[in-house]
């Protein structure tokens, strides 16, 4: 019986063991709100991850990271698991840096989110910025926004004095008319406007951008489980807003400080989704061309070996 309860015992042990070793200790995820990442709210907001890792002892390690391009270096650094959402633009610049990110999963596709506002007292077109100070965040969609109106006018990022910075110091600044122009997202957008900024053009007509969960490479090697259970998560936030949308966007509202007049709004603005599609892979493959064309990334890089499998249909 002795024999028989420590091989009962080993069993357990080894088992133990072997679970662990296909679970990280802990993950690291963005807490990103802004633009109007709902799902990244509602996954937080309702322990989603934690009850899912729960059985498993991993523990969850929110970081509050806005930048794309920081989100990017602090993969490559192996700081960070996984961006719960980052717009392509940035995600393909981290790729040609040698970055070992990868998409997993797809968030949004929000077309008129993002914004290029004039300062108040002025009603500018992209040509009238030649020469203008203009305020925003680089390495972007907002950045790639820029360069592509300005493209479209015949000028370069060159014509204008571009000045590195965080969305909401941009709306501050174009406001007090610290700048003459600013590039801001989402509900920077409608309180710039309601202070008098006109919005001189969204990504409409310009930019196709897409928000994307990305994961660090080595991390989704090494966990496949694990990985799987984190887009899990994610998707099943997405069928719980679109199921529970009025306590959804009450959720949205809070954290993001806004009426739900305004929360409605940008979620209409939002296009959310969870699988990518081959139009998917097209877009990358154009802004790819675009971003090398000008300047905006350092080495081209295979589109489709981003996607790991499970990210598109």
């Amino acid at each position: 019986m002795k024999f028989k309860s420590f091989i009962a015992a080993l069993a357990i042990t080894l088992s133990t063991a072997l679970s662990a070793a296909t679970m990280p200790e802990s993950i690291s995820i963005t807490y990103v709100k802004s633009p109007f990442n709902l799902q990244n709210i509602v996954m937080k907001e309702r322990g989603m991850l934690e009850d899912a890792f729960k059985a498993d002892g991993v523990s969850i390690k929110w970081r509050v990271i806005n930048s794309g391009a920081v989100q990017g270096q602090a993969m490559a650094s192996g700081d960070l698991d996984f961006s719960a959402v980052m717009n392509t633009a940035s995600v393909l610049m981290a790729a040609g840096a040698g970055n070992p990110i990868a998409i997993a999963s797809g968030v949004a596709h929000p077309q008129k989110i993002f914004a290029l506002i004039g300062k108040p007292g002025t009603n500018y077109s992209v040509k009238d910025l030649k020469g203008k100070k203009v305020a925003g965040p680089k390495g972007t969609v907002l950045h790639q926004l820029l360069v592509a109106a300005l493209v479209k006018e015949g000028m370069k990022i060159t014509d204008v004095d571009f000045v590195n910075m965080d969305p909401g110091k941009a709306m501050t600044a174009v406001v007090s008319g610290q700048v003459d122009a600013g590039l801001v997202a989402a509900g920077l957008i409608i309180k710039a406007n309601a202070a008098g900024a006109k919005t001189i053009a969204t990504c409409e007509g310009y930019v196709s951008p897409n928000l994307v969960m990305t994961v660090r490479r080595d991390f989704a090697e090494k966990y496949p489980e694990a990985y799987e259970k984190v887009v899990a998560t994610n998707r099943a936030a997405l069928a719980w807003i679109k199921a529970n949308k009025s306590e959804a966007l009450a959720m949205g509202a809070k954290e993001q400080g806004i009426s739900m007049a305004d929360a409605e709004k940008l979620y209409d603005w939002s296009g959310f989704y969870d699988v990518l599609t081959e139009a998917d892979v097209k877009s990358l493959e154009a802004d790819q061309a675009f971003l090398l064309e000008n300047g905006m990334m350092e080495k081209k890089v295979d589109v489709r070996a981003l996607l790991l499998p499970g990210a598109m249909k």
